[in-house]
């Protein structure tokens, strides 16, 4: 009896054990930043290829921008102060010269403030009889408002898009002679977040719609709910959801802070969703509070979400961990096969059948075994791992079944570093309407971003067109604006 009250001590011990060694990596990730989750990384001894001497590394891709890539740049083309087109060669005095199709490129790139200020100083003239004074009109182009509508989508991007405080820009703007006050940043957002307010309702009506519904959840921080917090509440979280839909082949990203987590935001997105639509793809973690109660979805879970759990004990358990990754490492290779040749739902659906189901088939027994064999303790920190995999191995592989249903929630979890920027540099809201006024903002930026446009051009584009968009929002989208400017 009492070996076996050692026996049980023994184990007890050493699950603690184990699960304070994983806390404490977690912690370190946390303080110090986690490294990428890479099979090459995380497998380094054992899945990277022994290199012959002399032999280089191959490149990373990470050099010069080219000229072409500065999109946003201004193009000042340079003829020959002398020569043409057509004239003789002043070298061999015998040919014609001709132009070239690709110019000399210089890029030459010059420091300014982040929102640059023009003093215009109109000379005046009074009469000395009358006293009547003429005073010259402002430039072409120049309006008569303060603030540019150019200025408050850059005010925007710094704060919502960079994750730089009021206070941070304020500093910036008074270092560099061009002053603006953080209360002056608010009020300029605040009002333009009126007159945006239909394009994102419009959005959300577009999302609703949507064929492929990615959400997540991550924490977040508004003082006047902290102030009027009920001791007795069940209720004491407050989230920032990330919503990204696909429909019509546009992607859409929105962004909810609030108490209601991620399930009840796409409760309230989906009942905008037209009736007789079919289910949508829902793609999250396996988090019932993901899940909306009251509308059908068809569900899939983040498969790099499952992979993360063996990521975190590869050092405890080498081996095992290692077959996992390098399993679903051939699983996203096929993904990334697929997505190279741009194939369409269906095509994408068979072509993982064939190559990709034989593979999680076959992890799908080995996972099986392990408990049948009993070389793994259910209750460890693998055998955790493994039955999560199990238990959620429909939702998992339904991108095996479903046409265009994807691998993982990267998307979201990618849109959700915009709030989490934001929270580590201003570290919370004021008001409810402080955090609407931010989600709305990291919803048109991200969209942008999401479609591949400069945020700066269609938020400009959007203020500069406030009276027409309040009768008609939804020609206002993102790609509409891109439409017009091909």
């Amino acid at each position: 009896m009492a070996h076996s009250f050692q026996k049980d001590h023994h184990l007890n011990a050493n699950h603690l054990f184990q699960q304070t060694e994983k806390s404490i990596g977690r912690l370190c990730k946390y303080l110090l930043g986690a490294p990428t989750e890479t099979a090459r990384n995380i497998l380094k001894d054992k899945t990277e290829p022994v290199r012959k001497k002399g032999d280089k590394p191959n490149p990373r891709g990470h050099g010069k921008n080219g000229a072409g890539q500065y999109t946003g740049a201004a193009r000042v083309r340079i003829a020959h102060p002398a020569l043409n087109s057509g004239d003789p060669c002043p070298s061999c005095e015998k040919g014609k010269l001709y132009e070239l199709a690709m110019p000399s490129v210089f890029v030459h790139i010059v420091g300014t403030a982040p929102l640059k200020a023009t003093v215009y100083e109109r000379i005046r003239l009074r009469c000395n009889l009358c006293g009547d004074i003429f005073t010259p009109e402002l430039p072409e182009g120049v309006s008569e408002q303060k603030y540019d509508d150019s200025a408050t989508p850059m005010l925007a991007i710094l704060k919502y898009g960079c994750g730089m405080p009021f206070n941070r820009i304020e500093t910036l703007q008074r270092d560099l002679g061009q002053p603006l006050p953080a209360s002056t940043q608010w009020g300029i957002l605040d009002t333009a977040a009126v007159a945006l307010a239909p394009v994102m309702d419009a959005m959300v009506s577009f999302a609703a719609q949507g064929t492929l519904l990615h959400n997540d959840d991550t924490s977040a921080k508004v003082l006047a709910f902290l102030k009027e917090q009920d001791p007795d509440s069940k209720r004491k979280g407050i989230f920032t959801t990330g919503m990204v839909t696909e429909s019509e082949g546009h992607q859409v990203a929105m962004f909810m802070t609030g108490r209601q987590h991620a399930g009840e935001n796409l409760h309230d997105l989906l009942k905008r969703r037209a009736t007789g639509l079919p289910p949508p793809i829902q793609m999250c973690d396996a988090l019932s509070r993901n899940v909306s109660k009251d509308f059908q979805t068809i569900l899939a879970n983040c498969l790099a979400h499952a992979r993360r759990k063996f990521v975190e004990l590869v050092d405890r358990f080498p081996d095992d961990c290692a077959h996992v990754i390098n399993e679903l490492a051939t699983v996203y290779m096929h993904e990334a096969i697929a997505r190279t040749e741009k194939m369409s739902p269906q095509d994408r659906l068979a072509y993982h059948r064939l190559n990709t189901e034989p593979v999680m088939t076959a992890l799908e027994a080995w996972c099986h075994q392990q408990f049948a064999e009993k070389t793994v303790e259910p209750n460890s920190g693998l055998g955790k791992a493994i039955t999560y995999l199990l238990k959620h191995w429909k939702e998992l592989t339904c991108f095996l079944k479903v046409p265009g249903a994807p691998l993982d929630n990267k998307l979201c979890e990618r849109a959700l570093k915009f709030a989490i920027l934001h929270r580590k540099n201003s570290l919370f809201y004021k008001t409810q309407r402080g955090a609407y006024v931010g989600d709305l903002f990291m919803s048109l930026i991200h969209t942008c971003q999401l479609s591949g446009l400069n945020p700066l051009d269609y938020l400009t584009w959007l203020l500069k067109n406030t009276k027409a968009l309040q009768s008609s929002p939804h020609t206002f989208m993102s790609w509409h604006y891109q439409d017009q400017t091909r």
